[in-house]
């Protein structure tokens, strides 16, 4: 069953009561004789099972929070290319001319 806030036109008391949804909204107010409005508000949800997110994902479960194979492989190449250049480059020497050196 639902969750009303009703304030009080009166004494404007602000309160709650749980009602059906094929109950009458409430016209006065209980303490006062006043008459009432009924707010709108949020309703507080929570979704409680399997498949939803709090159960599933957010506690590191097998719903995608994993690292894929392909991911996995990605770092390791992209940290296997970063060793490779790290490394000094063998000198090269100029290009020699056309002409052997005599000696």
């Amino acid at each position: 069953m639902p969750i009303y806030v009703y304030r009080c036109d009166g004494c404007g008391e602000v309160f709650e009561l749980i009602q059906k949804f094929s109950d009458e909204p409430l016209k006065v107010h209980d303490k006062c004789g006043a008459p009432v409005n009924r707010m709108i508000t949020s309703s507080a949800i929570q979704f409680k099972g399997s498949g939803w997110y709090a159960t599933d994902y957010a506690k590191g479960g097998n719903g995608g929070s994993k690292k894929s194979d392909w991911e996995k492989s990605e770092k390791k190449e992209s940290a296997d290319s970063a060793t490779k250049t790290d490394a000094k480059p063998s000198e090269s020497k100029p290009a020699s001319s056309d002409k052997p050196k005599s000696d």
